[in-house]
């Protein structure tokens, strides 16, 4: 299952994206419309700062707002920031590979073949996917 920091940290960005003017908006705006905790949201956005896809601005009027544009933020790195790995199974992974300790083996095993597959479509749409194609 999708965890809740990855569907709120989408749900955040889906609402930046949305505002017009793309000035800074306030955590607890954020939070409110989005029906998030305050303090959850803040280790979010704080993640997705540093990740390269939010600046912030400090005091009167401050907040966080989108430094790229909703076009260029594709799902798939989103997804692998604040989740990590696509698949559900690290035999079955790209990035973070390991074998599975009690496979005797990969190349024949039921698990892994489907767990491939999976990970393969899930990935597939992801990629296929920006920002801009969620939020509008």
């Amino acid at each position: 299952m999708l965890s809740k920091k990855t569907k709120y940290g989408i749900k955040a960005l889906t609402f930046l994206a949305r505002q017009e003017d793309q000035t800074p908006v306030a955590i607890a705006d954020i939070a409110k419309s989005e029906n998030i905790s305050v303090k959850f949201l803040e280790s979010i956005l704080l993640l997705l700062r540093h990740s390269g896809f939010l600046g912030a601005k400090k005091g009167k009027g401050g907040g966080y707002y989108l430094i790229k544009e909703p076009k260029d933020i594709n799902m798939a790195h989103v997804y692998r920031i604040l989740e990590g790995p696509i698949a559900l199974l690290p035999c079955a992974s790209h990035n973070f590979y390991e074998p599975c300790a009690d496979c005797s083996d990969e190349a024949t095993c039921a698990v892994r073949k489907l767990m491939t597959e999976v990970r393969d479509n899930t990935l597939l749409i992801l990629e296929n996917n920006t920002l801009a194609d969620i939020a509008f």
